[in-house]
Formats: C-alpha cells, structure tokens, sequence
C-alpha cells in the first residue's frame, strides 16, 4: 500500500491565499483570477497563426492595439506566478508526478474527456459571466460584492445538485 503524504493544513493554505490576495491589492490595485491571463494567451496563439485575423478582430485586437501586447497585463503574470506557486507546493509536498485520477467506475479517457468538457464550459461561463470563480469568489467576495456573493451560492448550489449524476464516476 503507498505511503499517503500529508496535505498542506486547509486553514494554512486559506490564510497564505488572503495573504496574496491582500499583497495582489496592495501592488496592482487588482484582485486575483484567472481567465484574464487565458485570454491573453489565446489572443497569442491566434496572433501567431493569422497576425492580420487576430489584430482587426473586434474582441481580440484590443490586446494588440500600439503598446498594449498580449503579454503586457499583470494578469499574465498573476498567471505564471499561479502556475509556479502550484509547482513549488507541489514539490514541497512531494506530490510532484504526472497522474490521471480517476474513480474505480471509469477510465483514464472518459477522465479527460469530463476534464475537457467540464474545462470548456467554464471557460465559455468565464467569458459570459465576465470573470472566472477564482475571480469572482476571491476578489468579488473580499470585496463584497453582492453579484459575487449570489454566484458562489450558484456554483455550490449547482454542484450539490449536479453531484448525484456524475458520483458514479468515483465511488
């Protein structure tokens, strides 16, 4: 049987978290999420494959417009920083391995497909709802925001009830 290594404490982990969202408000002015850094990278990679397309485009121009670029936002880095946090707890944990989890009912594929799906609506939610849930709960709710507030009520909601149809894929 393999050795189960510790978690970080969840009360710990929450407390560093408000840390770097304070420091996040403190430095930028702005809050934390994740979505923001998605769409500069997307506009990226359209820029490479068609520059014209991508800087006449209505939505994805306004990231190429004269001394803006898609990588000029702090919420790119924001993004990279989120990435390398991930890798050092990771590592710090000794937790680091490349992995599929999925429940004893399903497959390695049916997983990433789920993934994928579940990935694909959220970001498409992201876009309408004009912010991701990182950012909608941590930096709507620290500041009070009532709509923030109404959607991680949704979400928990939505999940509760969403639980029951997709449980046979764990246990």
């Amino acid at each position: 049987m393999k050795e189960e290594k510790p978690l970080w404490n969840p009360y710990l982990a929450g407390f560093g978290l408000g840390l770097v969202l304070l420091f996040s408000f403190v430095v930028t002015g702005r809050g934390l999420g994740a979505s923001g850094a998605m769409s500069h990278a997307q506009a990226a990679v359209l820029h490479a494959v068609n520059p014209t397309w991508a800087e006449f485009h209505p939505i994805i121009g306004k990231y190429f417009a004269p001394g803006v670029g898609a990588f000029n936002s702090w919420i790119v880095f924001v993004g990279i920083g989120v990435f390398l946090g991930g890798l050092i707890g990771a590592i710090t944990g000794r937790r680091l391995k490349v992995e599929t989890v999925h429940g004893p009912r399903t497959t390695r594929d049916i997983r990433w497909i789920l993934a994928l799906l579940g990935g694909v609506i959220s970001g498409i939610a992201a876009q309408i709802a004009r912010g991701c849930t990182s950012g909608q709960a941590l930096t709507g709710g620290a500041q009070l925001a009532l709509g923030s507030w109404v959607f991680m009520f949704s979400v928990f909601g939505g999940a509760y009830a969403l639980a029951y149809f997709i449980r046979k894929q764990w246990t």
